[in-house]
């Protein structure tokens, strides 16, 4: 074999492989049976008076009948905060890493305008107690992923409610795949290149395109709502028949066009 055909049949095996890496895993009797798949993104939250990611916020969610999506941090003490970014700053007006923080710090960190202060993913379930199903976004900090997914899934091998998880770190869907292939897994994507994750190239290129599907094997994609009509989400959810979330549906046109195309609608700023 001369070397012009065997370029000839590295460019054709190539498309190949990048659309068999895709696939995930179908047949999951927990993506199937989704009536009530609705999420309020980080709670049903208004404003700084009903923070996100506040128990107020889950609580008005389970009280009207919608599931949520929270994000879960690891805390020094192995204990698990539910909060949106790794810094203080924005929703506290504190400083430092909420990974560096104790459990029993969290009720000094008063959430926007409110006295509401940042819940345990165990205040959370509390409120839920099954009303709903529950988005669980698993939020990883220097490569904290095996220890965080260990200990969310130990909290919830109590909770006796409707739950999936998800993540933007290969890592932790890959630790689901191997030590907990019960859970439904997803993987949380987006357009890298514009939100300017501060990724490598190579990084931004593999998150973007779900190049990491190979490894995972993952039940649904959440993608970012603008983006979802990347080539890769396409092949997802398009030919591999995978479920598919869409982030964050911003108005009821929005939700209703997510409902058309069969998105599992992750929606805030107004009651679909």
């Amino acid at each position: 074999m001369n070397m012009l055909t065997c370029v000839g049949v590295f460019f054709l095996i190539l498309p190949l492989l990048y659309v068999w890496g895709l696939r995930g895993r179908r047949g999951i009797s927990g993506v199937r049976d989704d009536k009530g798949f609705v999420f309020a993104h980080r709670g049903l939250h208004q404003g700084l008076t009903i923070p996100e990611n506040s128990a107020a916020a889950f609580r008005l969610a389970a009280e009207k009948g919608y599931g949520s999506e929270l994000d879960v941090h690891l805390l020094t003490d192995g204990g698990l905060a539910v909060f949106h970014d790794s810094g203080l700053e924005r929703m506290t007006g504190g400083s430092g890493e909420i990974e560096n923080l104790k459990t029993e710090d969290l009720r000094k960190y008063k959430l926007g305008q409110s006295e509401e202060t940042i819940p345990t993913l165990k205040t959370v379930l509390d409120i839920y107690s099954g009303k709903a199903p529950l988005l669980i976004e698993l939020k990883t900090n220097r490569n904290n992923y095996r220890t965080l997914c260990e200990t969310v899934c130990r909290e919830l091998d109590h909770y006796k409610g409707t739950y999936v998880m998800e993540s933007f770190d290969p890592k932790a869907v890959l630790w689901l795949r191997r030590h907990r292939p019960d859970i439904v897994r997803g993987q949380l994507s987006t357009n890298f290149f514009k939100e300017r994750s501060g990724l490598s190239f190579p990084l931004a290129f593999a998150g973007t395109y779900l190049l990491a599907n190979f490894a995972t094997k993952p039940d649904f994609i959440a993608y970012h709502f603008q983006d979802r009509k990347n080539l890769s989400n396409r092949l997802c959810l398009k030919l591999w028949k995978l479920r598919g979330a869409s982030w964050t549906i911003s108005s009821p046109d929005e939700y209703q066009q997510a409902l058309k195309e069969g998105l599992w609608p992750i929606f805030e700023n107004f009651e679909p």
